[in-house]
């Protein structure tokens, strides 16, 4: 028989015996089989034979089954695992099922059900490849899951995010407000082997001080004033999904070093509880801030920064690859034509020369609230610039107009003129004034509060 084709397979087992029979079986079959005696040899085989299926007793000395499927789901999520089982040890195969392997089988194999089961997974395996190449094709047409773009630098962090999606390693990303942080994210999420499962997102800037422990782990009726039931928090509704925690930076200090214990051990813990739950969450991080000066500020701790900093994905501002304009406004556009139940076929020429010379203070959030608002004023079908913004056609530099700044002006001065001059700009309207200064909501807040009680100079 060649049902094998070459496909590779992995046999682990400490049994001599078992494990030579599997794998001169499969290897009858046209299989390239190699062997491992146990869970830490057999680690140590995949990073260079990269199996296609990983067939593994469950019990065995050291590293057994269990942990090495947990292992081969953080290192190689594609890799299929088949679980052997003997008697009395079902209900820790339904377990590993659980916790993602392919499927598990009694010995003695039947094998007409192993290669059915064989079959199964190569097939997985080739959907897994097509899926690759045509992610591969839109990427290089400049479309990957919510993302769009040709340029230089965007290719480049689509590369990097369908790299990372298929892992379950903890990303970090940043990027100022408004250049898609929360939709690279999401990407990752639905190229990655968890998304048909839930993706949470939670804003760290948002939530209360008193409240985001509450929000994160979760409470148990009556843990504190005005719960009046038990309530799931973000983890446990992540619970096999992605959970993104935006705005990582803005968490409380004491918030972060649970978080780190979380990230740590997977096990959680709610509010007035006296248990622990197991959870099986991936955790993306995203911040406006300079990570590794959040961390010299105390801001961001460093034990947690390095522990989401697994990989780092920096979103560029819009003022760094203009050239995608075109094709995001053509994208942004389908998105609110939907939304809107308008037809509106694009912009005039004089319009996308404009969008080209302005700074776009507030990047791609900004560009879709100015697309937004002419398709729902607009009576025609393309915008002109009539339709847009009325600050737009200044410019962002417009700002220099009314901000002068002079030798000798300390920082601290030269941040505070900047704040209120964009305030100013945007008729004090403190969401959109923080979107163009590239700092959350709550830090423009406290940088208002601080004046209010500084002298000025």
């Amino acid at each position: 028989m060649t049902a094998g084709k070459g496909v590779r397979i992995l046999v682990v087992d400490d049994d001599a015996n078992e494990r030579q029979g599997l794998a001169d079986l499969l290897l009858t079959w046209g299989y390239d089989v190699r062997a491992a005696g146990g869970g830490e040899e057999a680690l140590a085989q995949t990073e260079a034979f990269a199996p296609v299926v990983v067939i593994s007793d469950l019990r065995m000395p050291g590293l057994d089954g269990m942990e090495l499927l947990k292992r081969l789901r953080r290192s190689r999520p594609e890799t299929s695992v088949i679980m052997l089982t003997g008697q009395g040890t079902i209900e820790e195969a339904v377990e590993a099922t659980k916790l993602g392997a392919f499927n598990f089988l009694e010995k003695p194999i039947d094998p007409k059900r192993l290669q059915i089961e064989l079959r199964n997974c190569t097939e997985r395996h080739e959907r897994g490849l097509e899926l690759e190449a045509a992610n591969r094709r839109l990427r290089q047409a400049g479309i990957l899951g919510s993302l769009v773009g040709t340029s230089k630098r965007m290719q480049q962090v689509m590369a990097l995010i369908a790299q990372v999606a298929p892992s379950s390693a903890c990303v970090l990303i940043t990027g100022e407000s408004g250049t898609g942080k929360e939709l690279a994210a999401r990407t990752i999420h639905q190229l990655s082997p968890r998304h048909n499962k839930p993706f949470v997102a939670v804003n760290c800037a948002a939530i209360p001080e008193t409240l985001i422990e509450s929000e994160i782990f979760g409470h148990e009726k009556g843990a504190f004033t005005g719960a009046v039931e038990r309530r799931a928090g973000c983890f446990e509704l992540a619970d096999e999904g992605t959970l993104l925690l935006d705005e990582v930076g803005e968490m409380p200090i004491a918030t972060q070093a649970k978080l780190l214990r979380v990230l740590e051990d997977s096990k959680i813990r709610r509010l007035g509880s006296k248990t622990e739950t197991t959870v099986d969450v991936r955790v993306l991080a995203a911040t406006n801030k300079v990570p590794e000066e959040a961390v010299a500020k105390g801001q961001l701790r460093n034990d947690l920064y390095f522990r989401l900093n697994v990989v780092q994905i920096r979103m560029p501002p819009l003022r760094e690859h203009l050239e995608d304009l075109p094709a995001l406004t053509a994208a942004l556009l389908e998105e609110l034509n939907r939304k809107h139940g308008r037809a509106i076929k694009g912009v005039t020429d004089d319009v996308l020369e404009m969008f080209q010379r302005y700074s776009w203070p507030g990047n791609v959030r900004e560009l879709r609230n100015i697309l937004e608002r002419g398709v729902v004023t607009s009576t025609g079908d393309v915008l002109r610039r009539p339709d847009l913004a009325p600050e737009l056609g200044r410019g962002a530099v417009s700002l220099d107009d009314g901000l002068r700044l002079r030798a000798g002006m300390t920082i601290a001065e030269a941040e505070r003129r900047l704040i209120l001059e964009s305030l100013a700009f945007t008729q004090n309207n403190k969401t959109r004034a923080a979107e163009m200064l590239g700092i959350s909501l709550k830090t423009l807040h406290n940088k208002l509060k601080d004046y209010e009680t500084q002298p000025q100079g």
